[in-house]
Order: structure tokens, then C-alpha cells, then sequence
């Protein structure tokens, strides 16, 4: 049976395809972090992009226009999501000029004729109502303006907007870019050919948002290691008493469950033994590092400890494929990092095949510097999760397929 991340395999890359004298509108997933005087403070995406950008340039596309997203605006302009804080960038990471367009309606004409060699970059394109209610009008504006369009927004690609879904149904020629290509590969081999025992390392704060991951992923892996705040319920559910610690009271029944099913499927299953506690996140005074069952009045889980690490580090050595997604603290707080920077390194010294599933967790990765020791890094958090419960991604439902 062909699984899902085969069918997203067995779609057509702009590599298969003649770019040469087309107009190519790529869509590419520019939403990088800026700080309050518009400096980008990692540009991974955007030099995830390069490749697909560079090779319609040097394939002579006649014209190349950009489409992307920058953070969440409620309703139309908003100068701190504006593209502009990308252009300049972008210009010195191609060596070329970038063409900024604020009303691609009003620059139809323009950018709709061949432009030998130029470059576009579109205004935020969430500034338009019609983007993310993917509305066919607007999806028909975009496909008016190229020949060839390219999704190579992999972290977008859960999404069914108008840039990423819509515009499908008015392009003749819909191809993935090398990054959507290179994500789909790297979970192919981590899923469905991979080199056992295949771990999964699962953190962040809630059990509800991955449910759907650890019931569907559980038949394929062979090890579960759970920590951050979402470990809290399961420990609730073992009888533990969490205290002040995060955990969801209503889904305590449902951890039991998937525990369950972990020992149904012989899935060795691994919770934290110690953490590190505080008595205040916001302004701790006293922090310090108790077993799980003699958690102190008044204080909360913030981190996993010591013990916990080596636990996970000797079931990560033992491993040949790791896929992590989800941080085992707080880690944006210096005080309570050092679990999962102490993990990063653990799995980035590993001789397995390991993968980061994009977000936070690709982010603790960065600033842990493990970045280069890791068989691949995702740029997709929400896309990587849907991808690894086994969906298939919108978009990649409606791009040209290969012959079989």
C-alpha cells in the first residue's frame, strides 16, 4: 500500500519541468523572526529558499515572483509584517536586484509580461483578506500574473490558502520547489525506510496538540521518550501529584490510554524521574531538582533533571533514528534550558539518522549550536507534526504529479 508521504513523494519538482522564458511565481515561506527595528534574527528560511529561487534564475525563467507570509496580521497593513524588513536580505543572499511590489493588483500589468531576468518580491501576502479564506477570486489574481507556479513553503504547506492551495485550480503547470522535495525525503526515510530502533522524542506543554501523532506514529516507532510540561499528565495519570505543574486535567484519561497503546504496539515508553522546580517562572527565587514523585507546595515542573537526561541520552545512544519535535522545558529562560541544550547535544552526538520536526524545537537546536551535528532540520513545525500523524499536506494535494 502507498502511504501518504509516498504520494507527496510522487509529485513533480520544478527540476522536471522547462522554466525557460516562463513568468514562475514561487511561493515561498519568508516568516522569519524580526525584532523591533526590523532585523532578522535567523534568515534559515530564507536561505532554505535559495535553491528553488536560483535555479529558475539560472534556467532563465523570465520573470520570478515571490509570494510569502510574515507573521499573523489581523486585518490588512501592519508595518512590522511588511516584506520590506526582507528585501534587502534577500538581495545580498541572491547578489541581485529585488523588485518590491506593495499592490500587485495595481502592478498586474507590470509583472504579468515578460521581464527577462527580474525579480519580485510581493508585499505580505496575508494583508489580503482573500489569502487565508482562500478565496478563488483571489487565487485567480495570483494564477493571472504567472505560467509556472512552485510552492516551496513547506511550513505553510498545512495550510489550504489562497497562495498555497487556491492558485492550484488556475495554473496549468503546479510543481514543489527543492525544499518541499528535501522535507518530504527526509521524513520518507526517517518513517517509512528506516534504520531500527527508530525513536520519537516528544516535549512541548500540551498532550492535546499531539495526540493525533503519538495514536497514529505509535505502530511505526519502536522507542516514545515524552518530556516537557505535556510529560506532567502523563505522570498525573501514573499517580504522581503534579502540583503547581502544567499539566491538563481533562486528557489525564487519554495518557493513560496512549500509554496503553505503547505497551499494545511494545513501544518502550520513557517519562522524566526528576525535574527541576521553581517557585516562580516569571521571578524564581528558589529553584532546585526533586525526583517526580516529592514535587514541592507551591512549585512547578520547569525543566527535566539530571537523572531524566541520562535516562534519555542511554535510549537516544541506543537508537538509529530519532526524530525529536518539542522542547523538554522552558527553554527561552536561561535558568531553565539546560535539558533540552543538554538533549540537542545528546542526540547531536548520536550515530543515528536524526531529525528535528521545525518550531521551537528547531530553534533550541540553533541556540544549543547542534545545528550542523543533526541529519536534518525541518522549517515546518505545525507542517512537520501533521506530516509526521500521516496526513497529507494541502500543499502538495493538487501539484502535478510524475508518470508513472
Amino acid at each position: 500500500m502507498i502511504s501518504n508521504l509516498q504520494t507527496m513523494n510522487g509529485v513533480k519538482s520544478v527540476k522536471e519541468i522547462d522554466v525557460s522564458g516562463k513568468r514562475v511565481l514561487i511561493r515561498v515561506d519568508f516568516n522569519v523572526p524580526i525584532d523591533s527595528q526590523g532585523n532578522i534574527s535567523d534568515d534559515r528560511r530564507i536561505r532554505s529558499a535559495l535553491s528553488t529561487i536560483n535555479y529558475c534564475i539560472d534556467h532563465n525563467a523570465c520573470s520570478i515572483i515571490l509570494v510569502s507570509h510574515l507573521g499573523n496580521p489581523k486585518g490588512g497593513y501592519e508595518e512590522r509584517y511588511s516584506l520590506r524588513h526582507i528585501q534587502k536580505r534577500l538581495e545580498r543572499m541572491l547578489e541581485k536586484r529585488v523588485e518590491f511590489i506593495e499592490d500587485f493588483e495595481a502592478s498586474h500589468d507590470e509583472m504579468a509580461s515578460c521581464s527577462l531576468e527580474r525579480v519580485f518580491l510581493l508585499e505580505n501576502i496575508r494583508f489580503h483578506a482573500g489569502e487565508k479564506k482562500n478565496d478563488p477570486e483571489f487565487s485567480k489574481k495570483l494564477a493571472d500574473i504567472c505560467d509556472v507556479y512552485v510552492n516551496d513553503a513547506f511550513g505553510t504547506s498545512h495550510r489550504k490558502h489562497a497562495s498555497t492551495y487556491g492558485i492550484t485550480e488556475f495554473v496549468d503547470t503546479k510543481v514543489a520547489g527543492f525544499l518541499m522535495m528535501r522535507e518530504i525525503e527526509a521524513f520518507l526515510k526517517a518513517l517509512e525506510k528506516p534504520i531500527r530502533p527508530i525513536a520519537l522524542v516528544v516535549g512541548g506543554s500540551k498532550i492535546s496538540s499531539k495526540i493525533t501523532l503519538l495514536t497514529s506514529i505509535m505502530p511505526k516507532i519502536d522507542k516514545l521518550i515524552v518530556g516537557g510540561a505535556m510529560s506532567n499528565t502523563f505522570l498525573q495519570a501514573l499517580g504522581y501529584d503534579m502540583k503547581h505543574s502544567m499539566f491538563e486535567q481533562d486528557f489525564v484519561e487519554t495518557a493513560r490510554s496512549v500509554m496503553e497503546e505503547a505497551k499494545k504496539h511494545n513501544v518502550k515508553f520513557y517519562l522524566p524521574v526528576d525535574g527541576v522546580i521553581t517557585d516562580s517562572v516569571e521571578n524564581p527565587i528558589d529553584v532546585r531538582v526533586t525526583p517526580v514523585q516529592d514535587v514541592l507546595d507551591e512549585f512547578s515542573f520547569v525543566d527535566i533533571g539530571p537523572a531524566t537526561l541520562k535516562l534519555f541520552s542511554e535510549a537516544i545512544e541506543l537508537s538509529n533514528t530519532i526524530i525529536w519535535n518539542g522542547p523538554m522545558g522552558i527553554y527561552e529562560i536561561d535558568r531553565f534550558s539546560k535539558g533540552t541544550y543538554k538533549l540537542a547535544s545528546a542526540i547531536g552526538a548520536s550515530y543515528a539518522y536524526t531529525i528535528v520536526g521545525g518550531g521551537d524545537t528547531a530553534d533550541a537546536v540553533e541556540k544549543a549550536g547542534e545545528k550542523d551535528n543533526f541529519s536534518f532540520i525541518s522549517t515546518g513545525g505545525g507542517a512537520s507534526l501533521e506530516l509526521l500523524e500521516g496526513k497529507i499536506l494541502p500543499g502538495f494535494e493538487k501539484l502535478d504529479r510524475k508518470e508513472q
